[in-house]
């Protein structure tokens, strides 16, 4: 009994087109774990949409998913003098964020990352004019820019992509592509637009593959389930029972990802309310786990094992039984499936 991926396949392919529509030129990414369908699925279904390109995380992941997509694949960590040489086919296009980095890549096919308001990495409009002589000796597939996902000063994504187009046009450097991020179909339009002679390309990852809630579900196995009264002792801990109820053995444990969270940013008073309340309730071991049943998600009874969680369903709800699925709300960047079922 497994920890299973069940996947509208209809629904979710339907939805890959409707994005590819929205965004001529879209580039797929495929980085991590493949948004929790792996590497070779998504190379699978970006040759579907027929992209001519790819995006990947690393070097590491282009040497992995080279025999799987046929296309060009575009590396979005930077190149960093010193690095690990991996072999990879010429058909590869290294992203570069610094002037010495475009000179560490003699004859290579390279796009060079601007400093955004993430102020992760980039060239600045400092090094714009050392960017001349550092092009000749690379094949220069076009700049790119990342930007933020939230905008809480009330700025304007367009805007700071036509700032950069600006700083780049007055450099007189070749503006025939420019890869972005984070941008919504019509702020890609009002750039295209505007810029006619440039050729946007939307690298998109998460609302391509999982912008479609519907369209997938995790599901763990019940494997086990074990009558306590209150008071009983156990698990690895010997913890006492709360109350009456079922010890619910279910499919999905840390090796799944079950039970590792990414923090995560919380804005306004009720969010951080909760969050605060739910970091007291874990002092006294109540943790809640992402597994539904009976309409509720349940708590955990004690931390999640490598492969198995333990639930506490109390007695005031339906007995689960052995062969029973919970629905699990689990986050598809962190959880790895035993399988998948398509329907």
């Amino acid at each position: 009994m497994a920890l299973t991926l069940y996947v509208d396949t209809a629904r979710w392919r339907a939805h890959h087109k409707q994005v590819s529509e929205q965004f001529p030129g879209l580039v797929p990414v495929c980085k991590g774990n493949g948004y929790g369908f792996g590497h070779e699925r998504l190379a699978d279904e970006a040759t579907r949409l027929g992209s001519d390109i790819l995006a990947v995380g690393t070097t590491y992941e282009a040497a992995r998913i080279k025999d799987w997509f046929g296309g060009d694949l575009l590396v979005l960590t930077p190149f960093r003098r010193g690095e690990e040489p991996v072999p990879l086919p010429d058909r590869v296009i290294r992203s570069v964020s610094s002037i010495d980095g475009v000179y560490g890549l003699v004859g290579a096919r390279v796009v060079i990352e601007v400093m955004s308001s993430m102020k992760r990495h980039g060239v600045s409009e400092q090094d714009l004019p050392h960017l001349h002589s550092a092009i000749e000796n690379v094949r220069l597939e076009g700049f790119a820019i990342h930007l933020p996902l939230d905008r809480t000063d009330g700025s304007d994504a367009v805007e700071e992509v036509i700032g950069w187009m600006d700083r780049l046009r007055a450099a007189r450097l070749p503006l025939h592509t420019m890869f972005v991020s984070h941008l919504k179909a019509e702020e890609l339009a009002r750039l295209q637009q505007q810029f006619p002679q440039t050729r946007f390309r939307a690298r998109i990852g998460t609302r391509l593959w999982l912008g479609d809630h519907e369209a997938t579900e995790y599901r763990g196995a019940v494997l086990d389930v074990t009558r306590v009264s209150k008071g009983d002792r156990f698990g690895y801990r010997q913890q006492k029972a709360a109350s009456d109820g079922w010890l619910v053995v279910v499919a999905g444990g840390t090796s799944h990802g079950v039970g590792l969270e990414a923090p995560k940013a919380l804005h306004g008073v009720m969010p951080r309310a909760k969050g605060v309340a739910r970091a007291g309730l874990a002092t006294v071991n109540r943790n809640l786990s992402p597994f539904v049943w009976a309409g509720k998600q349940r708590w955990f009874a004690e931390p999640p094992h490598m492969q198995v969680s333990i639930l506490f369903v109390p007695a005031d709800a339906t007995e689960p039984k052995v062969g029973d699925e919970l629905v699990a709300h689990l986050r598809h960047t962190t959880t790895q499936f035993d399988r998948i079922v398509e329907r």
